[in-house]
């Protein structure tokens, strides 16, 4: 059983200190001080919550213009209140959710604009060099970001704002050399680019978290929500997208890309200042006995960073596997191929959306059994897909990794508040994000260079869910198949070393 946490109602935030609290509201929890100003009473509503009022003529054009803004401002109002909620808009993580949520949906418009230039031109075995442009394309960036935007997060002690708008504003001009490029070699490179300042912006995002936390919510549910409200903007401006795909091609697309990114780069220079505030942090350290001072990682971490990224490597091989093999299943037929890639991704899409969901409103006693089951559930679809391949089980492995994955890390977020403590949570969070990404490239690389066919790539992969499996109980028993990156720590995180 993991033990309650300690009382840490006492503990300050950024946002709490008197530097960066307004001067003229006096905290919640403080009697105001001096004569109380009665505002005056209100008698007409605010000029962004009036309701539209109804045509004098009614025409049936004019009625359905009505009811959608009527409509259109409710649902404004609804996802104001859900991202400003638990107060979220006073520590400043409602700003970071919407710089979020944008790059989700830069991400999910240049997918829509690169579809058919990278993802099915290079799929079959008949060209082995577009094979490995295109392992080049989508797994270098991964590989990329993962051994060096970790550790640089440690070296960076101001400026993660700029850091977060910057990767925006190159993202922005890459875009552009896309778009005017979509014809030659010029696209690769640029597209390595931006995938690569994609991730690093998912890292510097996971670093910058604990420091905009509000008092109300659990880390595990403020990456759950962030997640939730990320994936719903994806598809909605991939959808929108989608529409400049087919008005102004590829190239348009795009465009809409570049310009996202730069409204990111804007959202990114709004989010509060305290989280430069970094002073007395200690970056962390996989191994049980740094060399340097360095916060290690307890074993229920490293146990739950196994079971995370032997999860991920499942969503990394299905995701690129299950392209090649409905690519190669169904040559010359590209709307068949759509139409089949479509009921793989959106399986993955409502796991994604259900597990965070979940993970958001629920309160799990023991995250780290949590990953067991998680871990378990994957491996049992992937068994159950080698022995019926076909579409059917690939979108039931896609529908259950997805979920797993999802609750897992919730999982694993609330294992780090609980286990570290809050000096270290910022570099532990960006550490935790590699590793997973590592996770993934591994599962992408191999779901490239496997044979396409169902029963040979989901053999493998469940021998590979195993070997996690078997690594991670191994750890939670105080042992490892890895010298060095195994259970043999406390179980808790020690002091830090000297």
């Amino acid at each position: 059983m993991t033990p309650p946490r300690p009382d840490d109602q006492s503990r300050r935030y950024p946002w709490e200190d008197d530097e960066y609290r307004p001067r003229a509201r006096p905290r919640a929890d403080e009697a105001p001080t001096g004569p109380v100003r009665v505002p005056p009473k209100q008698t007409t509503p605010l000029p962004h919550t009036a309701a539209p009022s109804m045509p004098r003529k009614l025409t049936v054009t004019r009625v359905a213009l009505y009811r959608t803004r009527q409509l259109g401002g409710q649902a404004v109002t609804a996802f104001k209140r859900a991202a400003h909620a638990d107060g979220a808009k006073q520590s400043g993580l409602s700003s970071l959710t919407y710089s979020v949520m944008m790059n989700y949906a830069a991400d999910a418009a240049m997918a829509v604009a690169l579809a058919n230039t990278l993802f099915f031109s290079a799929a079959t075995g008949e060209s082995k060099s577009k094979v490995a442009l295109y392992l080049l394309i989508t797994v270098a960036p991964f590989a990329l970001v993962a051994p060096v935007i970790g550790p640089a997060l440690d070296r960076i002690q101001h400026g993660r704002r700029w850091a977060l708008a910057a990767s925006c504003v190159l993202r922005v001009v890459l875009s552009i050399v896309m778009a005017v490029n979509f014809d030659n070699w010029g696209l690769y490179p640029a597209a390595l680019g931006s995938m690569v300042l994609s991730k690093s912006f998912t890292v510097l995002k996971s670093a910058i978290t604990p420091r905009v936390l509000p008092r109300e919510i659990t880390l595990s549910r403020t990456n759950a929500r962030m997640t939730v409200f990320g994936l719903a903007a994806g598809g909605v401006f991939g959808a929108v997208a989608a529409g400049f795909a087919n008005l102004f091609g590829s190239p348009g697309a795009l465009w809409f890309t570049a310009v996202l990114c730069l409204v990111n780069g804007w959202l990114c220079l709004r989010i509060p200042a305290w989280v430069e505030v970094t002073e007395g942090e200690v970056p962390t350290s996989l191994r049980a006995r740094p060399k340097r001072a360095r916060q290690p990682l307890g074993r229920t971490v490293v146990v739950s960073l196994w079971a995370n990224g032997s999860i991920r490597m499942l969503t990394g091989f299905l995701m690129l596997f299950a392209a090649f093999v409905v690519r190669a299943q169904t040559e010359g037929e590209p709307v068949l191929q759509l139409l089949l890639l479509g009921v793989i991704a959106a399986a993955a899409g409502v796991g994604s959306f259900l597990g965070n969901v979940v993970g958001a409103r629920l309160h799990f006693g023991s995250p780290d059994q949590v990953v067991f089951g998680c871990l378990i559930g994957a491996l049992a679809s992937c068994v159950l897909a080698a022995v019926l391949p076909g579409l059917a089980t690939a979108a039931a492995v896609g529908l259950v990794g997805a979920t797993a994955s999802a609750l897992a890390k919730v999982s694993l977020d609330a294992v780090i508040q609980d286990d570290l403590p809050e000096e270290s949570r910022a570099s532990a969070f960006g550490r935790s994000e590699t590793i997973l990404q590592l996770g993934w490239v591994f599962g992408g690389a191999i779901g490239v260079l496997l044979p396409t066919e169902y029963w040979i790539g989901f053999t493998v992969l469940s021998a590979l869910l195993a070997l996690g499996l078997t690594q991670t109980i191994m750890t939670a028993r105080g042992g490892s198949l890895i010298p060095g990156l195994g259970g043999d720590r406390p179980l808790r995180a020690s002091a830090v070393t000297t």
